[in-house]
């Protein structure tokens, strides 16, 4: 899951891991001609470095053992966890945090 964190200068950047739109020439012209954004290349899979990690891994925990009789009980339950998250922002913030990445609004242009 891209994330869009502060990169080096303390500018803007788009962190994305394994995706190669980080090679593509439009990209790059693109970062070029803004010098407001950065661009970091993660390696293929960084789970340390991707929050939705820690967020799935907190539905894992809350649907352990659990024998779901339809798929709309398992859809439910999804939501109902994804929504308890959703109201708890410090969960958020500590699922940002593990990966050391800081999430800053966007400067106007």
């Amino acid at each position: 899951m891209p994330c869009l964190a502060r990169g080096r200068h303390g500018r803007p950047a788009f962190y994305g891991p394994g995706l190669n739109a980080h090679l593509a020439a439009g990209l790059k012209r693109y970062e070029a001609e803004h010098d407001w954004l950065s661009t970091v290349r993660l390696p293929p899979y960084a789970a340390d470095l991707n929050p939705v990690e820690a967020v799935w891994s907190l539905v894992r925990r809350a649907t352990t053992n659990t024998a779901f009789d339809t798929p709309d009980d398992l859809v439910r339950v999804l939501r109902r966890e994804l929504r308890r998250i959703q109201l708890r922002p410090h969960l958020i913030d500590g699922c940002l945090t593990a990966t050391g990445l800081t999430l800053t609004p966007p400067t106007p242009l």
